[in-house]
């Protein structure tokens, strides 16, 4: 439920009480980008396009973070949902002059969106498929690895399973952070909700707010500048947000 500049108490509740008439799980967000499940979801989207290109593959990615407990992994989640859409959605960020200032931005979901891998409709994207069925494709991991050497980025064998639900996400988990401080969402356990009910996180964690609490906030901390540093980070993407430091040093 979209809380506008001007949206009245009383229309707010009243559509909060809708939603709990028609059996819907309603969560008031504010208004920015992606609102609250979104806005978080792309830097877990992020990280799988690097990912790839420094030489992990789609099925492993998959693995790690169903294993982790996510509903369906990234690359067929992205296929189901329309690699074309997100592509589109990208070109029309990049016109607006709202996407980081590097040519690597998330470029295989473009690539594979400009070869016209659709995804699960079109039959190709980041699997190819034999009627609903993945399969491996590696067409895809060519394509990764070619653009990895045209960005100059380095690719390798020993990518592990902890380092792919690392870098996925702990920054969906900092970008939350993010939310609250800037009263996006009302408070943690509305995120909490919108991932459980909306993205199929796990909901064992308590969600992703939640499990920032149960891995320790300076723990957090301390792994996110620890890939900053790892990555080589430039942009900020790995940057913890204040909330989450200020928070972190009242905790230690």
């Amino acid at each position: 439920v979209v809380r506008g500049e001007e949206t009245a108490p009383d229309v707010l509740a009243t559509v909060m009480q809708l939603a709990r008439r028609i059996n819907k799980t309603a969560v008031v967000s504010g208004v920015c980008y992606g609102f609250i499940g979104n806005r978080m979801l792309e830097g877990y989207l992020r990280e799988m396009d690097y990912l790839l290109m420094e030489g992990a593959t789609p099925s492993q990615l998959d693995a790690a973070l169903e294993g982790f407990g996510m509903a369906m992994g990234p690359c067929r989640m992205m296929d189901m949902a329309g690699v074309d859409v997100n592509a589109f959605v990208l070109d029309e960020r990049e016109a607006e002059g709202a996407l980081p200032d590097t040519p690597s931005y998330r470029a295989l979901v473009r690539k594979l969106g400009a070869l016209g891998r659709k995804g699960q409709k079109s039959g190709r994207g980041y699997y190819r498929y034999e009627g609903r069925t993945a399969v491996a494709d590696p067409e895809v991991n060519q394509i990764a690895a070619d653009l990895a050497a045209g960005f100059g980025i380095k690719q390798r064998n020993d990518i592990t399973d902890t380092e792919i639900c690392d870098r996925m996400l702990f920054p969906l988990i900092n970008e939350g952070f993010k939310i609250i401080e800037e009263g996006i969402a009302y408070r943690q356990g509305d995120i909490d909700v919108v991932w459980t009910a909306g993205y199929g996180w796990p909901a064992l964690t308590g969600g992703p707010m939640h499990l920032a609490q149960t891995i320790g906030l300076a723990k957090l901390r301390d792994r996110l500048i620890a890939l900053g540093q790892q990555t080589q980070d430039r942009h900020d993407f790995f940057t913890p947000a204040p909330l989450l430091s200020r928070l972190a040093d009242q905790q230690t």
